[in-house]
């Protein structure tokens, strides 16, 4: 991914905590106009969303955009489900992943990628209260070995 063609719309900061992620998907979208529009200004929420797969074919559930403020009438609805468009072998990959105990659908970015909105799902396992006190814990270790490191750098 060249990052200068990539303008990041959302991200869902709280999967990296909440979830083990095991492997990850970009997928394109189907939307109205008036969602790209929405999407440009940067009135999105992925935070509680989540993918589903259904007659082979991806959903993403629970993904807000905000309306579009100078729509007159046929504005689109907040909430609605919208498909994700994948190949056939990477729904197949998916649907194999998922059926294993414990895995779900989650959607870790969405950005606009020349033009088009992509958004990046991961396949991902739950973290127990345990997993996140030692995620915390590597996470304040690491800020103390930088913190010293730069301390010993400005001597």
């Amino acid at each position: 991914m060249d990052p200068k063609h990539i303008k990041i719309i959302a991200e869902n900061r709280k999967a990296r905590y909440n979830y083990f992620i095991d492997d990850e998907f970009e997928a394109g979208m189907v939307l109205k106009g008036t969602e790209v529009k929405s999407l440009r200004g940067g009135r999105a929420n992925i935070k509680d969303s989540y993918a589903r797969i259904k007659n082979g074919e991806v959903f993403l559930y629970q993904m807000h955009i905000g309306e579009y403020p100078f729509a007159y009438y046929d504005n689109h609805e907040p909430l609605r489900v919208r498909k994700l468009l994948l190949h056939q072998r990477e729904i197949k990959k998916l649907y194999a992943k998922v059926n294993e105990k414990g895995f779900s659908l989650v959607p870790l970015k969405m950005y606009f990628k020349n033009g088009k909105v992509k958004v990046l799902i991961a396949v991902a396992r739950g973290k127990r209260s345990f997993d996140k006190r030692e995620s915390i814990k590597r996470k304040d270790a690491k800020r103390e070995l930088d913190r010293a490191r730069k301390e010993n750098s400005s001597r």
